[in-house]
């Protein structure tokens, strides 16, 4: 296949000229892929709905031609109920681009029309991209290439994007349509009913000279389909339009016996049905081993099973591949120049000891547990694993008020807090990205994993530790469900296109693992650098000291910890595991039981886990939702950890006699 030039970030000029176009289509259908395959770009490739939430922007340059590629979210309509939707519709009316990819997946092709035809009303000059036509033809699915084109009065190009077939096709076509001085197509026509209702709207638009960005179709279409945005907007613009629409949308009610938008719905899907009857061969094929797997996991009782057994490896591995990581960097690191937290001598020494403290820490700690999180996670959406976990919970996360998608970023959590706050994003309210980011800051990350394997199953044992998790999950559930009570509201059901099992691309799994590391290294190892610099040169000064006996009646008084675990959580409020790197220097030796009680080590724990999250998860929620609504989780996330230390110390001491 001829090759094309990847564009290297600079402005170059290119000698024919400049073409911008828009990759849209719904989710899973491998836009993404095929943005990364064609302008090198390093996006993340997720396989649930809603993934993509910026538009993503790349250049090449082709036969002489620079091309730019904008990366739309995976939508399945253009309605005005998430902002998927808005981004998408809202950029293709007013940046106008040259020419629109709707990239559509063969093996679901009657599900992926409905959006090619909302593209046709817009009339937009639009290329048709039929992708994962090797996966259609396993599934005995025959697509006369052609005969869509006909019927369309579009280009289709048949490609499979993640083996990069058929993309230089593509690319001629899109060079070729630029070229032609007229690039409508034929319309798509409705019942003779629903035509006449438009073509009136349609003359009435263009008699009064409304211009959104929309064709006068699309405007009058949505117009009868009861569009909330367009009929504010008509409403502002010219009342007799939107007069009128009403009362045609009446009419078409009274007609069918059906609201209008139900009527344009089943209209789209009559002329659908018509096109795949004629484009569409089905041969029979024998059940693949993918059929079973997929039986498998989405069964109504087994299903549950494979989905608990794929998070539960997901936390067994990080443990095991991280503590053995860990281990290894630790003691390389020990050969050389073994760093200890120093909090006496010159300041300046205390701080460059402070911050050599927080790369090696970055580079024991917390690197050793990212990467093989990330690793397990980029094969399982490779395969396509995590929406069927996402699917299967979907009714278990309806109960604190959220479904089956913010399973992704619950998940993303016990790498890092930050990264799955912001993929929050997926989330089609912001009741439902706050309550997400809320539970998030619950989830223990690899920082708080590393005080939980450190302390407890170090000095207690593993089954000590699987406890903090369990108790540590129904605190989620509980107060999940407690904010359902106090921000109300509904939550939306989940949506998601369940693509096909696939064997996981190696370069996409590294690719993935790779930038999502870097993008952790970037973000948190600034910070905690400069914070724990900060926070030891602060205690050297004797400016922290006076913490322990602030606090002294919470930590010691309510929950029974030693006082030094007030400078303790200081420390942890930058960086989570400076808790346990602390301990040994506080106390001059390893053996913490020596200093605390089985039950102490345990309270600490749990905590730790639940209390203020650190500097760099404040930081991602402040930018993401604003500092009131970070306030407002940092207090739940204090009080939270503040109940369940005090009340698991004293039950415990009740029922054990321990003190």
């Amino acid at each position: 296949m001829p090759s094309c030039h990847v564009d290297t970030g600079r402005n170059k000029e290119s000698g024919k000229g400049f073409i911008r176009v828009a990759l849209a289509g719904n989710a899973n259908v491998g836009k993404s892929v095929l943005f990364n395959q064609l302008t090198g770009s390093h996006q993340i490739i997720g396989n649930w709905p809603g993934k993509t939430v910026d538009i993503a922007v790349g250049n090449l340059f082709f036969e002489g031609y620079k091309i730019q590629l904008i990366d739309l979210p995976g939508i399945y309509s253009f309605s005005t109920y998430s902002e998927e939707e808005v981004i998408s519709r809202e950029y293709i009316a007013t940046e106008s681009p040259d020419i629109v990819i709707n990239v559509v997946d063969a093996s679901v092709l009657e599900r992926n029309l409905y959006f090619t035809l909302q593209l046709l009303e817009m009339d937009v000059p639009l290329i048709i991209c039929l992708n994962q036509v090797d996966m259609a033809r396993k599934k005995g699915i025959d697509v006369d290439v052609k005969a869509l084109e006909k019927v369309l009065g579009v280009p289709v190009v048949p490609t499979v994007a993640i083996k990069g077939e058929g993309i230089y096709e593509l690319m001629r076509k899109v060079v070729e349509l630029y070229g032609e001085a007229d690039r409508r197509h034929p319309v798509i026509r409705y019942d003779e009913e629903i035509e006449r209702r438009i073509g009136i709207l349609v003359d009435m638009i263009r008699e009064r000279g409304i211009d959104l960005g929309y064709s006068p179709r699309f405007l009058a279409i949505k117009l009868l389909e009861g569009d909330v945005e367009i009929k504010r907007q008509i409403w502002s613009l010219d009342k007799d339009v939107a007069r009128k629409a009403e009362a045609l949308a009446y009419e078409i009610i009274e007609l069918y016996d059906a609201p209008s938008y139900a009527v344009i719905s089943s209209q789209r899907y009559k002329v659908i049905s018509d096109i795949v009857s004629r484009v569409v061969r089905q041969v029979e094929v024998e059940k693949s081993p993918g059929d079973w797997l997929d039986i498998l996991t989405t069964h109504r009782i087994l299903g549950y099973v494979t989905s608990a057994g794929v998070l539960a490896l997901l936390l067994l591995w990080t443990f095991i591949v991280g503590d053995m990581l860990s281990s290894l960097l630790e003691n390389i690191i020990n050969i050389f120049h073994p760093v200890e937290p120093v909090v006496t001598g010159p300041l300046w020494e205390v701080l460059l000891n402070g911050a050599i403290g927080g790369i090696v820490a970055g580079i024991t700690l917390v690197i050793p547990y990212v990467v093989p999180f990330y690793l397990y996670l980029s094969v399982m959406e490779d395969s396509g694993i995590m929406t069927r976990v996402a699917f299967m919970i979907d009714s278990l996360m309806h109960k604190i008020g959220l479904h089956g998608k913010a399973i992704i970023p619950l998940i993303l959590g016990y790498g890092c807090n930050v990264p799955a706050i912001y993929s929050t994003r997926i989330m089609e309210t912001r009741r439902e990205r706050i309550l997400t980011a809320f539970a998030i800051t619950l989830v223990p990350c690899s920082a708080r994993t590393i005080v939980i394997l450190g302390l407890v199953s170090r000095f207690l044992g593993f089954e000590w530790a699987l406890l903090v998790y369990l108790v540590d999950i129904l605190v989620i559930f509980t107060v999940g469900k407690m904010l359902t009570k106090i921000y109300p509201g509904e939550s939306t059901g989940l949506i998601m296109e369940i693509h096909s099992f696939r064997v996981p691309s190696i370069k996409v799994v590294l690719r993935q693992t790779f930038y999502r590391t870097r993008s952790i290294i970037y973000l948190v190892f600034p910070l905690y650098i400069v914070g724990s610099a900060l926070v030891q040169g602060l205690y050297s000064m004797g400016v922290l000291s006076p913490i322990n006996s602030i606090l002294s009646p919470i930590t010691s008084g309510l929950m029974g910890l030693p006082d030094v675990t007030g400078i303790l959580l200081v420390f942890g409020f930058i960086r989570k595991e400076l808790i346990l790197l602390l301990l040994p220097s506080v106390y001059g030796s390893l053996n913490i039981l020596l200093f605390m009680s089985p039950l102490q080590i345990f309270v600490l724990s749990l905590v730790t886990v639940l209390y203020i999250p650190c500097i760099s998860t404040l930081a991602i929620l402040a930018k993401e939702f604003g500092w009131r609504d970070t306030i407002y989780i940092s207090l739940g996330n204090l009080i939270t950890a503040l109940f369940v230390g005090g009340l698991t110390y004293h039950l415990i001491s009740i029922l054990t006699g321990i003190i």
